[in-house]
């Protein structure tokens, strides 16, 4: 049956149930202690809206309920939105903060979006899957790669990763894109050669065993060294609520130690919650995706380097230098680093 896709769509076909608490975790959570958070002012603020969507990659934000209520947080909303990339969102002032893939957000960057991140969450998520004889990138040349008609991402990633080999995404790739039909199913019915995919898609894909991975941004030089998804705020809350900055902050990355520590843990909250039906393709996605390296990672790095692809790309028209400066802090992360320790 055909799917009308936007967004949130293109990375999972999941349906969205309510966001509940994580059933346990108390206001230490994972990492620091509940005197700690005692000894902090309260947050200046009590009310975080968030996005509800149902991408299994950003796990952390639908775990952190009872965290942020751990923090001070006592209205915390989970809505959609009318814009489709989250930076959009977060910029108009419909949501707070939200988690979405780095070159989406410097995408939007690059047109003033007032946003600022604010921590790397974790590395990962796209694969690059293609049919038969198709083993490399550069086996692309000439074939069809299907896209949705409006999310950008796939189109920039796979861009990046043929120019990455020598190709020219211009000239070498057709580009293929449908209004109401998902890439996953022209690929599985073979009307593509080609597509991005994440979680669960993935998983489904390796086990009906149709296509095969070429790339794996988890283990794939050079994605795999970079983060994939980043936290990010509107910048007039990071500047005029510090302090709740740093909790919004807290709360996310000891959600991600859970989604590292307890994989098993998680995916049976978001199976109970109705974020997903099947427990199996969800815990294979959480065991694969590298939650740790939100610790080991410097997402200044991660900035600088799509930053620098975007624009060589001609995608974007900023340099690193503009982006980092203007719409990244890590104050908050790095002292949460010393704080949170393993």
């Amino acid at each position: 049956m055909p799917i009308v896709q936007n967004r949130r769509r293109f990375l999972t076909h999941l349906g969205v149930a309510g966001v509940a608490g994580l059933g346990g975790v108390g206001a230490a959570g994972l990492g620091g202690d509940a005197s700690s958070l005692a000894a902090e002012p309260p947050p200046e603020i009590t009310t975080i809206r968030l996005e509800k969507a149902s991408v299994t990659c950003i796990a952390p934000q639908y775990l952190a309920e009872d965290l942020l209520r751990a923090e001070g947080f006592t209205d915390i909303r989970y809505q959609t939105s009318t814009k489709e990339a989250p930076a959009l969102a977060v910029a108009h002032n419909e949501l707070d903060w939200d988690l979405d893939f780095a070159p989406a957000i410097i995408a939007e960057l690059d047109n003033d979006a007032p946003v600022t991140m604010t921590a790397g969450v974790h590395a990962g998520c796209f694969e690059l899957f293609a049919h038969d004889d198709m083993r490399r990138v550069t086996d692309l040349k000439g074939r069809t790669i299907g896209l949705t008609a409006d999310y950008a991402t796939p189109r920039h990633l796979v861009s990046l990763m043929v120019k990455f080999v020598g190709l020219d995404p211009a000239k070498d790739i057709h580009w293929v894109s449908h209004p109401t039909t998902h890439p996953k199913d022209l690929f599985i019915d073979r009307k593509i050669d080609a597509f991005l995919a994440s979680a669960p898609d993935a998983q489904e894909l390796r086990d009906r065993k149709i296509g095969h991975s070429i790339v794996n941004s988890s283990t794939d030089h050079p994605w795999s060294q970079y983060f994939c998804c980043m936290l990010f705020g509107r910048t007039e809350f990071v500047q005029k609520y510090p302090i709740a900055t740093k909790r919004v902050v807290r709360a996310i990355l000891k959600a991600t130690d859970l989604c590292a520590r307890e994989p098993e843990r998680v995916a049976r909250l978001m199976v109970e919650r109705g974020f997903t039906p099947r427990y199996d393709y969800v815990l294979q996605s959480l065991q694969e995706l590298p939650y740790g390296v939100w610790r080991d990672y410097d997402p200044e790095d991660t900035v600088r380097f799509y930053a620098l692809r975007l624009n060589e790309a001609g995608f974007t028209k900023s340099l690193p230098k503009r982006i980092i400066t203007e719409h990244t802090n890590w104050h908050f992360l790095n002292e949460l680093k010393r704080e949170l320790k393993t």
